[in-house]
């Protein structure tokens, strides 16, 4: 019989390997699939997954778990040494383009354009095109979606008369006028914002949030990392010296351990009702509405990053006043670039694996994918998972099951689709050695900055320093031309 009468909706996958007959019932009975992640969000529904998908394919699923500060390294010096113990992995997009020049990753379209059965129409056109593709070959399955955003207790600044921020300076006004104040009642005081700063960790995506903001202005295609000209790093400006005060000042108004803080700290504190505002992915959304984790069910909202009234003058390196010519994107005046920072988590698979391997290794990345997991699983705050579906960014049955009423799914989906159609939205990096560019040169040199190892210039210089050695290192004109075809730059 075909595997599609026997996995529950692989009908597709079956007729891509063509098997027309199995002597038992479980497919891949005997095949372990070693499957890489990082520790914690990500690795839980992969764990526990993997059991309803051993009972019915046979297939056994050994998650291996690693410090998201190890994961990219763990996998690269695997497969790039041959030692090939890990079969697959969940991983950052933007890292695709190291493991594919090293033919490290396997094609996976036809694989993709077989399956019907993840329903690929229904995947936002972002992850589908981007997330999930390099020089138009699919080597991703998209099982998360992820954009930065915004989150803010609307009982409090409703009480405060404060309106919701849309600038990074009303951001911090709104900061320090809350800090202080005992938000969650229990005669303690909390804190007027909570974002994750803590060193080689997830933190470093931060500052492109606000830089973003002022660097780029006239479209997704002017980008926001390099000068388009001659790939000079925008770091050397007044846009990049504003975001570092922004997280300066922000620590001022955070939890006294803010530096020490990743997106798992800080995800608790505002659903226990302790900040006042707060950036991250879309997990905050969904762990607000649980009711064992929140204390803030119906008080909190969402809302797209917020932007700049200035805007970098690329040539001059100043911030000018917003206009209709130099920011055509502008909503009421504000500049916004909301990130597709990451870019949502993906499984990609080692071209090196046994072929028996391979088949189990896809079949359990189409299992997670497919709408019948991923609409419960993108619904659950501790699963790491963000809504990537079109039909999951609207509120519907899934939501009102889930537990988050209609007005909370208006800001909550709607900041997420905002920042998906945005014509200003800020793509992230994904030319070769992206890794170092921001996971270690820019997140040592701001870590340093808010831990006053560092001056404001010295961090500067660190990261355009840094960054140039890299355009040299690898080959500045290569990587150049890599950067403007990511963007759509002509």
């Amino acid at each position: 019989m075909r595997i599609g009468v026997f996995l529950a909706g692989f009908s597709a996958f079956a007729a891509l390997v063509g098997a027309p007959a199995f002597a038992q019932d479980k497919p891949f009975a005997g095949v372990t699939v070693n499957v890489i992640t990082q520790t914690g969000a990500i690795q839980e529904p992969l764990q526990r997954r993997a059991p309803e998908f051993e009972a019915l394919t046979g297939a056994k699923i050994n998650v291996i778990a690693v410090p998201f500060s190890d994961l990219y390294q763990k996998i690269l010096t695997d497969w790039a040494s041959g030692t090939n113990s890990v079969d697959a992995g969940v991983f950052a997009p933007q890292w695709m383009v190291d493991y594919i020049a090293g033919g490290y990753l396997e094609d996976l379209t036809p694989r993709v354009e077989a399956d019907k059965d993840i329903q690929q129409d229904d995947v936002g056109a972002f992850f589908r095109d981007f997330s999930e593709k390099y020089s138009g070959k699919t080597y991703m399955i998209t099982l998360d979606g992820d954009f930065h955003m915004m989150y803010y207790r609307k009982d409090v600044l409703e009480a405060a008369g404060l309106a919701v921020p849309k600038t990074w300076d009303e951001y911090l006004e709104v900061a320090k006028a809350t800090h202080g104040k005992d938000m969650s009642g229990d005669g303690t005081p909390d804190f007027g914002s909570c974002i994750a700063k803590k060193r080689n960790a997830q933190s470093y995506w931060f500052v492109t949030d606000v830089v973003g903001s002022m660097t780029q202005s006239k479209g997704t295609s002017q980008g926001t990392f390099f000068n388009t000209k001659d790939m000079t790093p925008l770091v050397n400006n007044d846009a990049f010296r504003k975001a570092l005060d922004f997280l300066s000042e922000s620590t001022k108004y955070g939890p006294p351990d803010e530096l020490n803080l990743d997106v798992s700290d800080t995800r608790p504190l505002f659903a226990s009702g302790r900040c006042a505002l707060n950036l991250d992915w879309g997990d905050v959304g969904t762990i607000s509405i649980d009711p064992k984790q929140s204390k803030v069910m119906g008080k909190w909202g969402a809302a797209i990053m917020p932007g700049s009234k200035e805007v970098l003058n690329w040539d001059t390196g100043k911030l000018e006043a917003c206009t209709a010519e130099n920011c055509p994107h502008a909503i009421d005046g504000v500049n916004h670039a909301p990130f597709a920072a990451f870019g949502g988590w993906g499984g990609g698979i080692n071209a090196a694996a046994d072929p028996k391997v391979k088949d189990a290794a896809y079949a359990y990345f189409s299992f997670m994918t497919q709408p019948a997991q991923s609409n419960a699983d993108v619904t659950v705050g501790g699963t790491g998972f963000n809504p990537y579906r079109t039909s999951q960014l609207g509120y519907s049955d899934l939501w009102k099951k889930a537990g988050m009423s209609e007005e909370e799914a208006k800001v909550y989906l709607g900041a997420i689709n905002d920042s998906m159609s945005s014509p200003n939205m800020i793509l992230d990096l994904r030319i070769p050695q992206n890794q170092k560019y921001q996971q270690v040169v820019l997140d040592e040199a701001v870590s340093r900055f808010l831990a006053g190892e560092i001056d404001k210039e010295a961090t500067v210089a660190a990261v355009e320093e840094g960054w140039n050695e890299l355009n040299e290192e690898v080959g500045k004109d290569e990587q150049l031309k890599l950067y403007k075809a990511t963007i759509g730059a002509k």
